[in-house]
């Protein structure tokens, strides 16, 4: 059957990658390189705002900048080789693909590193757009035509709120399923192994979760 085009927009960090891994080992290095704690167990549960929201927990906010650029240099020969596709996450952008719709990846993330990430998972979405976060994600999405948005966090249905695209969240970043049905997501599935059974749900109009 023949469908309108779709083009789904995902989040990145704990949507499509697990980045706690390579994210816990960029904080402890940065602690070595500045002399400052960072409590990286800690910040690796709060994943999906910009980093610098991160850092002003630790460091004083003249500096934050400045910590900000040094993580996101140290970041490539750190974070990427240690950090692995989340279940599924191949097949939901080649889904989307094979009903001939478009998938656009739409992060906090600083960008270059988001496309290191996926380049070495081999994860070929249409467009990466990074360094957008919540609402700001929506100018994105809008801009793209996009009709769905996946994400894992509040700040993803905020995203897709703001943009006016469907809401789809995975329970496989900081918020359980529980949680993501009451901060007002439209479809929630425990992860993205579920996503082309819903996507070919959602095409066909025989919704299934």
């Amino acid at each position: 059957m023949a469908h309108m085009a779709l083009t789904v927009g995902f989040d990145l960090d704990m949507t499509l990658i697990d980045s706690r891994p390579g994210i816990h080992a960029c904080y402890t290095a940065l602690s070595e390189r500045t002399g400052t704690y960072v409590d990286a167990d800690l910040a690796i549960t709060r994943l999906g705002p910009p980093l610098e929201e991160e850092l002003i927990n630790w460091f004083p906010a003249e500096q934050v900048a400045a910590t900000a650029d040094l993580y996101r240099e140290m970041y490539p020969t750190i974070a990427i080789a240690a950090t692995p596709a989340l279940p599924g996450a191949r097949e939901a952008i080649t889904a989307v693909r094979e009903t001939g719709g478009r998938a656009i990846v739409v992060t906090a993330k600083y960008e270059p590193n988001a496309k290191l990430h996926l380049e070495h998972l081999g994860i070929q979405p249409d467009a990466v757009i990074g360094n957008l976060w919540a609402e700001q994600k929506a100018e994105a999405l809008r801009e793209y035509g996009a009709g769905v948005y996946v994400g894992d966090h509040e700040g993803d249905v905020r995203a897709a709120r703001a943009a006016g695209t469907l809401s789809v969240t995975v329970a496989t970043g900081p918020y359980s399923a529980d949680q993501l049905g009451a901060l007002g997501a439209d479809v929630v599935l425990t992860d993205l192994t579920r996503f082309p059974d819903w996507l070919a749900g959602y095409l066909d109009g025989t919704p299934r979760a």
